[in-house]
């Protein structure tokens, strides 16, 4: 009978190992995948695994042992074969005959290349020798809540004897690297028999004969620590101190979070545009409402993966929960003292504890923001390092928790946090990341994103760095189109264009899941071709509504977001040729094409002051992959032009000056034009239509 956890998930599935067969790398890349999908465990990038095999020689044909490990950067929760190391065990272990004390630190990482058996391996971390200096075959090194808790706790060397009798050992606090590999192949000597190790105030290394050896051995001494932390809690009663505000209700914590978001990103991105995330999850809530939350943050996180992704504190806001935040004026009276001395901190900080050597400061904003009673905000670079680094302070809370119930929580001291914060060699990682892409860092929101044209400028944008809102009038399509993407690239609201509330909640999301927003494409359309005796008030009034008020509207409540971040901002309306060229039974279509082309002109002579572009992107004969030829409209124009329905991709291709059919993803390419390449033109028109001469603009 397999033994049931309650503080962690049992995922080991036996056909799945068994389909692995003997394949070791396999097994261990297994075992590392399920145990970086608990939160509880390890978070995203944290920790790493490894496995010895044996294998032959290439230049000897000998028998030799190998260490597989997690490579540089990499995360156990999706890695696989591309994301590891394979070093020749023996090499690694005779470089205890060179190295040369502490200082020698960062010299060790660059001979770690020199140990490499796996040609195609990813450069090797900096806790490689921590999994080489050990013997054992399947070895995890992951940072769970609880046991980083009990690290993290002061008196932890005599909390892990009363939890573990002699069965762990204990490592003091010490800087990744060499000697910490050392530390811990001296403290198994010490203690033959140990089943793990736990590292001060850093988090827990355990092992096994198998992987599946090492996966329970990871469980049971999880559980364990964390069902002794349950029983301190129940004990202690109160956490944090007990309850010193109440949370306002649900709907009114998202909708205060949505408002206040576009001012906290404007202030967080003084340096460089930020994304943002939003949570107000229980745990988070307990932490931000308690007693001992002004003690506790500004004290910092102990565990080195908490504070790379979180700064070393966050800042807490000095604004109360139930106050109203619709001044904009008032409310960044408030705010922008406190990011300002966040700021001025974080650069004593630096200057207090930098060396000779230190690469230059980074930016100085807060990447935690905490609004009591409210949630939790996060900001960095993109979606997933912003979301991470919400995830991680989370764990630093339950770490934080534990902690306090067992005996009292300490944190790295500062300068040893700089030291890690500061690493050259972390520097080293950080030049080493790829380059970021023309709109990484920018929030895009489109209308009519489930299919056609709107779809295809989603999907450019998304591909070229921004996150993106997708927004359409029905959910089954919106959700299908979703679908298409990786996790932390979109966010999608239903949304009538038509209607001023369901544009509002579309912002609101925008705002919850990225912090604002930073380009707008009004894509959403329909088209309706009849002469002006078939035209009734009911197609006059859709076409308007959808094609011209709902760009007015869109325009509208996006701008006053725009605004409150003082980020600056694209708007794109998506028109027609139509718009400027007179066509036989359009008056419709026609007339309401022109107002966005006009309504664009006049927001860009109003917005530009606040380095707000206004734009217009004209296709044409945009018939295959396009929704609005699936209706009346593609029959109504063959029959206006006097050619078959199946032969229009090529009419229209035939009368432009290119003579080329025009897709969807030529619209998109045009959108991109503005927003990622015309950085300093506004009012202006992009005709996508193959060269129509009577369309010309000038």
């Amino acid at each position: 009978m397999e033994k049931t956890f309650q503080h962690v998930n049992y995922l080991w599935d036996k056909k799945k190992a068994a389909d692995l067969g003997d394949d070791q790398v396999a097994l261990f890349l297994y075992r590392s995948n399920i145990l970086g999908a608990d939160l509880r465990i390890t978070n995203y990038g944290g920790g790493n695994t490894s496995c010895k095999t044996i294998e032959k020689d290439p230049l000897t044909n000998e028998d030799v042992e190998v260490m597989w490990v997690k490579g540089s950067g990499g995360d156990i929760g999706t890695l696989d074969r591309d994301g590891i190391a394979g070093l020749y065990t023996e090499r690694l272990r005779n470089l205890k005959n060179v190295y040369g004390g502490l200082e020698d630190e960062d010299r060790m990482v660059g001979l770690f290349n020199h140990c490499i058996y796996d040609l195609n391996s990813k450069a090797p971390s900096i806790d490689t020798p921590l999994h080489g200096l050990l013997p054992f075959k399947h070895i995890d090194h992951l940072h769970p809540d609880a046991l980083i808790a009990v690290a993290a706790a002061k008196d932890s060397e005599k909390i892990t004897r009363e939890i573990w009798g002699d069965s762990m050992g204990w490592v003091p606090w010490q800087r990744p690297g060499f000697d910490l590999g050392l530390q811990l192949e001296k403290c198994l000597a010490d203690n033959p028999g140990i089943r793990g190790i736990v590292l001060g105030s850093h988090g827990l290394f355990t092992w096994g004969e198998t992987s599946y050896d090492c996966y329970m051995n990871s469980l049971e001494v999880i559980e364990t620590a964390s069902e002794y932390i349950e029983h301190k809690i129940k004990e202690k009663g109160d956490v944090f101190g007990g309850q010193k505000i109440k949370s306002l209700p649900s709907e009114e914590r998202k909708e205060k979070a949505a408002k206040l978001m576009p001012l906290l990103r404007g202030l967080a991105s003084s340096e460089n545009k930020m994304i943002g995330h939003f949570t107000d999850s229980d745990t988070v809530l307990q932490y931000i409402n308690s007693h001992d939350l002004e003690r506790l943050a500004p004290m910092g996180t102990s565990c080195p993966d908490h504070f790379l992704r979180t700064k070393i504190k966050p800042l807490i806001l000095n604004l109360d929960a139930s106050e109203d935040i619709d001044d904009t004026e008032e409310v960044l009276k408030k705010l922008e003292p406190s990011f300002a001395q966040y700021r001025q901190d974080y650069k004593e900080y630096y200057e207090k504890c930098k060396h000779n050597n230190s690469p230059a400061v980074r930016d100085p904003n807060p990447v935690i923001i905490i609004y009591p009673g409210v949630g939790m905000f996060s900001f960095a670079k993109n979606k997933q390092t912003t979301r991470v680094a919400s995830e991680f302070y989370i764990n630093a809370i339950n770490v934080m928790r534990g902690a306090e119930a067992i005996s009292e929580y300490t944190s790295l001291p500062r300068q040893e946090a700089f030291d890690i914060e500061y690493w050259l060699l972390e520097e080293a990682k950080l030049k080493r990341m790829p380059a970021e892409k023309p709109l990484s860092r920018r929030v895009a929101i489109v209308t009519g994103a489930a299919g056609g044209i709107g779809k295809a400028i989603a999907d450019k944008l998304v591909k070229e760095g921004a996150n993106v809102v997708l927004t359409d009038v029905t959910e089954e399509a919106l959700q299908k189109a979703v679908k298409t993407y990786k996790k932390d690239q979109v966010s999608a609201a239903v949304c009538d264009v038509t209607i001023e509330d369901s544009i509002e909640k579309a912002y609101q999301q925008a705002c919850l899941a990225f912090g604002g927003i930073d380009i707008i494409v009004h894509s959403a359309g329909l088209a309706i071709s009849k002469s002006l005796e078939d035209t009734t008030l009911k197609d006059w009034d859709i076409l308007q509504d959808v094609l011209v008020k709902g760009q007015f509207m869109m325009a509208q409540k996006g701008v006053e977001i725009m605004k409150k971040q003082g980020l600056g901002g694209d708007i794109i309306s998506i028109a027609s040729k139509n718009g400027l060229v007179s066509g036989p039974n359009n008056v419709g279509y026609g007339t309401a094409k022109a107002a966005q082309q006009h309504m664009s002109r006049l927001l860009a002579a109003e917005l530009g002051g606040n380095h707000i572009r206004v734009n217009t992107v004209n296709p044409d004969g945009v018939i295959v992959g396009s929704k609005i030829w699936e209706g009346e409209w593609a029959e109504g124009r063959a029959k206006a032009y006097g050619v078959a329905v199946e032969d229009l991709p090529r009419y229209y291709a035939n009368r432009n000056l290119l003579q080329e059919i025009i897709f969807p993803e030529d619209i998109a390419n045009g959108v991109f034009a503005f927003v990622g390449v015309l950085d300093k033109s506004t009012g202006n028109t992009i005709n996508v239509d193959g060269g129509m001469a009577n369309a010309f603009v000038r």
